[in-house]
């Protein structure tokens, strides 16, 4: 099939002054599509030379008019005011959300051609009415997602899985017990309940856009930092807390920090009310407040580069094989064999 993509992204490192948590993984999942024989045209700008001057998506096809597709594949995004709501030539616009619209209007409404919307944020709406449209799949990165939507969760590269050794990542030196590697969005309750208490306790760094961060003196914030170097950070660090935004924990949805962290060897914390928390961590990574964390940290740095943290890391990378990207691919040709058979049936 022909899959018009659509995302706002890059598929490189991009630029270090913006929110893409999809650079973890696009390429690959993009490139994967590719490789079991589809065709891929890329629909939104391509950001990695205009904006980062990487040359990197070079060798896939991009194309800003309506080309003819089979399929639309659209990485959902949705109002941001002040941004992408403005007009297109004021300063600071985006035009992702009116790009997104002209898709969803030709191919969508107008063309009736089948659409996946990849909701990663959840934030469309439960009424929306591309949830009822019976051309329309809509798909969440999560455990449990919302009625009538599909889990497609963030892949990581079966390669990446194979390669890590354990016993290797568990004999890096690791200077900082904690770190935390994301952006404050939706985070406050999560960070004053598991990770602000325990950084006065622990050598700690956080990294990311922290716009408030005045309630927490004692925390050390260094910004946010350039994507190549997100793995670095992980890799001088013995732990990691996987903190979301309450509308992710309630359907078990995880960031890509989860293998971006356990890839380095870092060890992800999991607070207990994230939904089916213990398909991503080990049951001893579970933790209900600060005061685990601190005992969990400190248990770490007893056993760090021994046999034990060895084991500890390999078990966390066997609960990443949920994100496999092999697994997300057969979720993926399952959706576009049913299109198919919807195609023949007309």
């Amino acid at each position: 099939m022909r899959i018009g993509y659509s995302f706002w992204g890059f598929l490189g490192p991009g630029i270090t002054d913006t929110p893409d948590g999809g650079r973890s993984h696009r390429r690959p999942f993009i490139d994967a599509i590719q490789a079991a024989g589809h065709e891929v045209v890329l629909l939104q700008p391509n950001r990695d030379v205009i904006e980062a001057g990487d040359h990197i998506a070079d060798r896939y096809l991009f194309d800003s008019g309506l080309p003819d597709i089979d399929v639309l594949f659209a990485e959902w995004r949705w109002s941001i005011p002040g941004r992408n709501t403005t007009a297109c030539t004021a300063d600071g616009h985006t035009c992702d959300l009116h790009r997104q619209t002209e898709l969803i209007e030709h191919y969508t409404y107008a063309l009736g051609t089948p659409t996946i919307i990849w909701d990663k944020d959840r934030k469309l709406p439960l009424n929306h009415p591309l949830r009822r449209h019976r051309r329309v799949v809509v798909c969440e990165a999560a455990l449990a997602p919302s009625a009538g939507a599909r889990s497609l969760l963030f892949p990581v590269d079966d390669a990446l899985l194979e390669r890590a050794d354990p016993a290797v990542l568990a004999a890096q030196p690791r200077p900082f017990p904690l770190t935390y590697v994301g952006n404050q969005y939706d985070r406050d309750q999560a960070f004053d309940h598991y990770f602000a208490p325990a950084a006065a306790h622990l050598r700690h760094q956080v990294a990311g856009k922290w716009h408030n961060t005045r309630r927490w003196p004692w925390v050390s914030f260094i910004g946010r930092v350039p994507f190549d170097k997100v793995s670095h950070i992980y890799g001088e660090s013995l732990a990691t807390i996987l903190l979301l935004p309450n509308r992710y924990a309630a359907t078990g949805q995880m960031t890509q920090r989860i293998f971006e962290a356990v890839l380095a060897g870092c060890v992800p914390l999991a607070p207990s009310t994230i939904a089916h928390v213990d398909q991503f961590v080990p049951d001893e990574l579970i933790v209900d407040d600060a005061s685990d964390v601190i005992t969990v940290v400190h248990r770490l740095m007893f056993l760090a580069g021994t046999v034990e943290h060895s084991d500890l890391i390999a078990a966390c990378l066997a609960k990443l094989d949920v994100f496999r990207l092999s697994r997300q691919l057969q979720t993926l040709e399952a959706i576009l064999g049913e299109f198919g058979a919807l195609r023949s049936c007309r």
